[in-house]
């Protein structure tokens, strides 16, 4: 069965026609926690089990809901061949923040990815409970969401030699517990079409994500990111702009001027790739008030969202604007009913915020606990064209820095130093290392890797480090003064 083109998030699209489709671009697959863990599966094959087969009237529905896509994203969408695949082999271990997968081709085709691709987080980590603790393995299974999440952790049970557990399928349950959750959220907010969903990629798989999204639609909520979900449930696609369309411009104004300048449609501006208070927000007003008249919105996301929000509402009066505030990133019932406060304290009308779920509404409600959150799995843009790029997040030190580059992961063969160094392509093997990405498929074990995982430690090499200084001077020089 092959893949919908519309199985993916609403703003890949907007993204596409708004950036360079066809332009060669990298990204990479991580996860930032969560120990020790195995690769069960032959990634490249995965991969390419995803990439979609466009029909003509996927493009249709997509013209009908303002995503109307040009000739270079249909070109870019069938270039298979032009995809590049670097990846662990099956049987792999891997350590918290090493790049264990990078795609690099046409910018549409490997962005597009991105929220299938999230998914494997969870063939991860049964796979990883299977190997080291079968009595937790049970547990956690003992109740998925649906059919398709059953058959996934049965496949990867096999595919790492370990026996099944018992699975119940209780997608009834799943199904009320997902009302339940979105019924709260629209009587905090009071008016349901102020509230979107955007879980997707927090969903193990499309068939949980689409119980899901029955249970919101019957709660009244009518929007979501989720392009195919919408088409099959009569709901409205929505998205306009992700961290990788600000990182392809390298600079908030210029990605935000290319979404307002190449698509008719309202702009949402999102604050956080650099830093929100010194770049976005100045950035985002600075274009509404050229058009005040758009109704734009600004989107917050990581960091202190409550001083962010504070700070533009506060400057947005002074500049006599009154953008649409769009709230969204580990929001839950009780974030809601104080950002609802908030609004209220500060007179922002309601029909002026919105609040957009993802793992509060698709993944807290699973009785499973192997959710994207609890290895916080991403996927970033880490070069656009020849230049290589990284993702800030108002977070300096650690917290949600990208890698920069075409990253390839090393891995000590022997004697002292990091587990794991993070290198990138054409970069000579450091002494002591082997690239884990072209080593041999190994027999899936943990046995006798705990101890050795506790003092892991995962390091750049001096090419990635530059790449990461020079990047930081960049987007920060008053911090290399």
């Amino acid at each position: 069965m092959s893949t919908s083109l519309l199985a993916t998030d609403g703003y890949k699209f907007s993204m596409a026609e708004a950036g360079w489709p066809l332009r060669r671009e990298t990204f990479y697959y991580s996860h930032r926690r969560g120990g020790l863990q195995v690769m069960p599966l032959d990634v490249a094959a995965f991969v390419k089990s995803l990439i979609p087969e466009p029909k003509p009237e996927d493009y249709d529905y997509l013209s009908r809901y303002d995503y109307e896509m040009g000739v270079g994203f249909k070109a870019a969408i069938l270039r298979r061949e032009k995809l590049s695949i670097r990846a662990i082999p099956k049987g792999a271990l891997f350590y918290p923040r090493e790049p264990i997968l990078t795609l690099t081709g046409p910018s549409a085709l490997v962005s597009w990815v991105e929220p299938l691709l999230l998914q494997l987080n969870f063939r991860i980590q049964v796979a990883t409970l299977a190997l080291s603790d079968r009595d937790a393995l049970a547990r956690a299974l003992a109740t998925v969401t649906c059919d398709e999440q059953k058959a996934i952790a049965l496949e990867t049970l096999d595919s790492v030699g370990v026996k099944a557990v018992p699975i119940t399928v209780d997608t009834e349950g799943y199904a009320k517990r997902v009302f339940a959750t979105v019924k709260e959220l629209v009587d905090i907010v009071e008016d349901p079409s102020r509230i979107f969903e955007v879980g997707l990629r927090a969903a193990t798989c499309l068939e949980q994500h689409e119980v899901a999204l029955r249970s919101c639609k019957d709660a009244g909520v009518t929007r979501t990111s989720n392009v195919d979900g919408a088409a099959k449930l009569g709901m409205v696609p929505v998205g306009t702009m992700g961290h990788e369309h600000i990182q392809r411009y390298g600079s908030d104004e210029a990605a935000f001027r290319a979404m307002r300048e190449r698509r008719p449609q309202r702009s949402s501006y999102l604050l956080d790739t650099f830093d929100t208070l010194t770049s976005g927000i100045p950035a985002a007003f600075q274009l509404i008030q050229e058009e005040p008249g758009n109704n734009d919105s600004i989107r917050f996301d990581s960091g202190n969202k409550k001083l962010q929000y504070l700070y533009a509402v506060t400057r947005a009066r002074d500049l006599g604007i009154r953008p649409v505030n769009i709230l969204e990133d580990g929001l839950d019932a009780e974030a809601t009913r104080e950002f609802e406060e908030l609004r209220r304290q500060v007179g922002w009308e309601p029909s002026a915020q919105f609040y957009g779920y993802g793992g509060h509404i698709i993944a807290r409600t699973m009785d499973c606990p192997l959710t994207r959150d609890k290895v916080a799995a991403i996927y970033k843009l880490s070069r656009t064209g020849n230049t290589p790029v990284m993702k800030f997040g108002n977070e300096l030190a650690e917290g949600k820095k990208s890698i920069p580059g075409e990253p390839v992961l090393f891995r000590r063969r022997h004697g002292s130093g990091p587990i794991g160094l993070v290198g990138q392509v054409g970069e000579p093997v450091p002494d002591g290392y082997f690239p884990l990405m072209e080593s041999a498929p190994e027999t899936p074990s943990l046995v006798g890797a705990q101890e050795t995982a506790a003092e892991a430690r995962v390091a750049y090499t001096a090419a990635t480090q530059a790449l990461v200084d020079a990047l930081h001077r960049r987007h920060f020089p008053q911090q290399h003064r």
